[in-house]
C-alpha cells in the first residue's frame, strides 16, 4: 500500500474540557478552590492582624512569640493566594513568569521557617545566625509580593477589582518599611495592622466571592 499525504491541516480539537491542564501550562483551579484559598488568605489575615493590635510583637516574651505565629498564619494563607496566581497564570505564561512565582515561593518559605523558629526559640535571635540571616526573607518575600502584583496588573489575566487589589494588597512591605523608620515600631503597627485589613484581608474576601474573575473566561463560564 502506498503511504497518503495530505497537506489539509488537522482540526482543532473541541473534545477538551475547559479547567483540563495543557501540557506546559498552569494546572487548573476549581472556582470552589479559588473561594477556600481565599478565606484561607482572609482567616490567616485576620489572625495576624489581631496580634499586632492586641499584642506589641517587638515587647518580646509571650506577646513575640504570638506575634510570630500570627505572622505564620498570614505567611501560610499567601501560600494560597501564591497557588492560586500560579495555577491561574496570574502573571502570564511565560517562563519568567512561572520563574517569578517559583522564586516568591522559596522566599516566602524561608521567611515562614524564620516565623516558626522565632517563636520556639526567642532567646536564639540575638546571636543566632541562622536567624538573623532567615529573617532578612521576611522583607525580601513581601517585596517579591509586591513585585508579582505589579506583574499581575500589566498580564491583564485576572478581571475587575482582582485585577487592581493585588497592587494594594501587595504593596505592604513599601508602605509599612517606611512607616517604621518615620514613625517608630509603635505607630507603624497600627500603619502595618490597618494596610494588612484593607489589602490582604479584602483581597482574600474578593478571591473568595468572585472566584470567576481569575479564572479565564471560558472556564470560569463553564463551572
Amino acid at each position: 500500500m502506498e503511504p497518503h499525504f495530505t497537506t489539509t491541516p488537522a482540526r482543532a480539537r473541541t473534545d477538551v474540557r475547559a479547567g483540563t491542564a495543557v501540557r506546559g501550562g498552569p494546572a487548573p483551579i476549581s472556582e470552589g478552590g479559588v473561594r477556600r484559598l481565599g478565606l484561607g488568605l482572609a482567616a490567616g489575615t485576620l489572625i495576624w492582624v489581631v496580634t499586632i493590635f492586641l499584642f506589641d510583637p517587638s515587647a518580646g516574651g509571650t506577646a513575640g512569640r504570638i506575634g510570630d505565629l500570627g505572622g505564620l498564619a498570614f505567611q501560610i494563607g499567601l501560600f494560597g493566594l501564591l497557588a492560586v496566581q500560579s495555577r491561574t497564570g496570574a502573571t502570564g505564561t511565560s517562563r519568567t513568569s512561572v520563574i517569578m512565582l517559583r522564586t516568591e515561593a522559596v522566599l516566602l518559605a524561608l521567611a515562614s521557617v524564620w516565623s516558626l523558629l522565632h517563636a520556639i526559640l526567642p532567646e536564639a535571635a540575638g546571636d543566632g545566625v541562622l536567624l538573623g540571616v532567615l529573617d532578612l526573607f521576611w522583607p525580601l518575600s513581601m517585596f517579591g509580593m509586591f513585585v508579582i502584583s505589579v506583574k499581575l496588573l500589566a498580564a491583564r489575566r485576572w478581571r475587575g477589582l482582582l485585577r487592581s487589589w493585588p497592587l494594594v494588597a501587595e504593596s505592604w512591605g513599601v508602605v509599612t518599611v517606611p512607616a517604621y523608620v518615620l514613625v517608630g515600631d509603635a505607630a507603624s503597627r497600627w500603619v502595618g495592622g490597618g494596610h494588612l485589613l484593607v489589602g490582604y484581608t479584602v483581597l482574600g474576601l474578593l478571591l473568595a466571592l468572585r472566584p470567576g474573575d481569575v479564572l479565564p473566561e471560558r472556564e470560569a463560564g463553564d463551572s
